[in-house]
């Protein structure tokens, strides 16, 4: 049988191709004196396997024949491809085979599901050329500081530059950095909490560590200062782990707090120095990175790049070009970046009666400010006195034992017992004091909660003043016009919308409803038109 089939195929010559195993090959030599037991040694052409090579008994093989001419004009049916195809065969594989040598072509771009504006491209762009992607992105609100940070962790993926990443973020903006990364840039990250960790002891053993079940994680801030999260990602970053990233949202949060604590180091900032050192890379978010003194702008870029910069040692800006994107709308405004232009216009409630709620609790509150630093140096003034008298009083009953032959000892035990007595009186000024300052809050608290209680029942001013421009506007006679309004208010105010319905009244013609919703900040939609629905 195998003589037959051996025969109807025939023996394939070097330089033939054949097709075997659901493969096409090309016969590089033949082996074999016996044309009954020839051993064929092929390599294959197929795109899948190309230049694999394999050693095959011909006769052996079932399905192995020599293609025929119809198979082998099949290899050059298509021919060449025109030149504006092959132009973008060769885009394609210049954009998908991106080297790290090569730091002016990108490939995030390519690979986000973006709407991508060109000014998005700087921070990309200067972190490529940066030996570490150590960058502050410092873009002003609204301008995609997200998205731009995403394209350079996407580009330092590709890149095979990174294999390890945390993203630090406030706690609520957790769920929304790993909703973006998941859709806009098909990345997922598994967010480390308490509900995480439980879940990986109840599966794994109380002592797995969270950080090394996977590359990816998001982390909030308030977790950053708790041992119990970073112990572990301690221990899997080591003193310096190589290809690694930490993205640290709202970065501000990081440097040293000012005012009243100048330049102290808060938990979180401490957290972030036993950790930043151990990534290496580092991309700091964040709108204000300077909070207007210069000890803690430095400390936050120690924390950063400490090769470039020391804490306490003025900042120049030519210090800052290589590793800061620092971009605000006013400034892409002017090159013609289509950013609406806020506009705040103070709103004067005039002819308000002199007992109306608004004007009371105002009131209370500036003379509450007005007294505090008063009250603050009378407090200092009165633990002075009270030490003063205490002094004295100590004195003279010291005064009244000495005797002659122990005035020398009595003498040094006066100078330890005036310290004394001073700071025993400190003590109990201050004790005193702060419970004059309580009650004296707590008055003042009460008689804003009266005030309130008292106006609850009745309509705002602002919601009065707020309905009459929505009649001035929105209305053209006794129909609704196009104006649509949009409502930003507090959480603690969502209870307003009701009022709004009630007070609507006032407004011609027939009811108004003010749906109430969640997006984002308390998005309160009014107008709800009768004819229409709301944009």
């Amino acid at each position: 049988m195998l003589l037959a089939d051996s025969a109807y195929r025939g023996i394939p010559k070097p330089g033939q191709f054949i097709e075997l195993r659901n493969r096409r090959w090309l016969v590089d030599a033949t082996d074999g004196a016996d044309p009954t037991f020839q051993i064929v040694h092929v390599s294959c052409v197929d795109d899948d396997a190309q230049s694999e090579s394999l050693s095959v008994l011909w006769d052996a093989e079932i399905d192995a024949k020599i293609a025929s001419e119809e198979t082998w004009d099949a290899f050059s049916a298509n021919a060449t491809d025109d030149p504006e195809t092959f132009a973008a065969f060769l885009r394609t594989l210049q954009w998908r085979t991106a080297s790290a040598a090569d730091r002016s072509l990108f490939q995030a771009p390519f690979r986000a599901g973006i709407r991508l504006e060109d000014y998005q491209l700087a921070p990309l762009s200067k972190g490529l050329r940066l030996p570490r992607v150590n960058l502050l992105i410092a873009d002003d609100v609204g301008l995609g500081k997200t998205v731009e940070a995403g394209l350079v962790l996407r580009e330092l993926l590709l890149r095979r530059r990174i294999d390890f990443v945390v993203v630090a973020a406030p706690p609520s903006m957790t769920l929304q950095w790993q909703d973006e990364l998941e859709s806009k840039f098909g990345l997922s990250f598994t967010i480390v909490d308490r509900e995480r960790l439980a879940e990986l002891r109840r599966s794994r053993g109380f002592g797995v560590n969270p950080w090394a079940t996977g590359s990816r994680f998001l982390v909030s801030h308030r977790l950053l200062t708790d041992e119990t999260y970073t112990s572990g990602l301690r221990d899997l970053l080591g003193e310096f782990r190589p290809r690694s990233l930490l993205i640290l949202d709202e970065a501000h949060h990081a440097a040293p707090a000012s005012a009243s604590r100048y330049a102290v180091d808060s938990q979180f900032t401490r957290a972030m120095r036993e950790l930043v050192h151990r990534f290496e890379h580092r991309l700091f978010l964040t709108a204000t990175p300077h909070n207007g003194h210069s000890n803690s702008f430095s400390a936050l870029l120690e924390m950063l790049d400490p090769q470039r910069f020391t804490r306490g040692v003025k900042v120049g800006p030519g210090d800052l070009e290589p590793i800061m994107v620092r971009r605000l709308k006013s400034d892409l405004r002017r090159l013609s970046k289509s950013f609406p232009e806020r506009v705040v216009e103070p709103i004067v409630l005039r002819g308000l009666p002199g007992d109306a709620p608004e004007l009371k609790l105002a009131e209370k509150t500036l003379a509450k400010h007005r007294t505090t630093l008063a009250s603050a140096v009378e407090d200092r003034c009165s633990i002075i006195e009270e030490a003063a008298r205490a002094f004295a009083k100590q004195r003279q009953e010291l005064e009244e034992v000495v005797d002659a032959d122990e005035e020398e000892r009595l003498e040094r035990l006066i100078e330890h017992d005036d310290d004394e007595a001073v700071e025993q009186a400190t003590r109990f000024g201050m004790q005193d004091i702060e419970q004059q300052t309580l009650a004296r809050e707590l008055a003042a608290v009460d008689a804003m909660l009266d005030v309130a209680g008292k106006a609850a029942a009745g309509h705002d001013a602002r919601i009065r003043w707020l309905l009459g421009w929505v009649r001035d506007h929105c209305l053209d006679g006794e129909q609704w016009n196009d104006c649509h309004l949009i409502l930003f208010t507090l959480p603690s105010s969502r209870t307003r919308g009701d009022g709004l319905s009630a007070a609507s009244s006032l407004v011609s013609p027939g009811p108004t409803t003010w749906a109430v919703t969640n997006v984002h900040c308390q998005l309160v939609t009014p107008l709800k038109m009768p004819s229409r629905s709301t944009g």
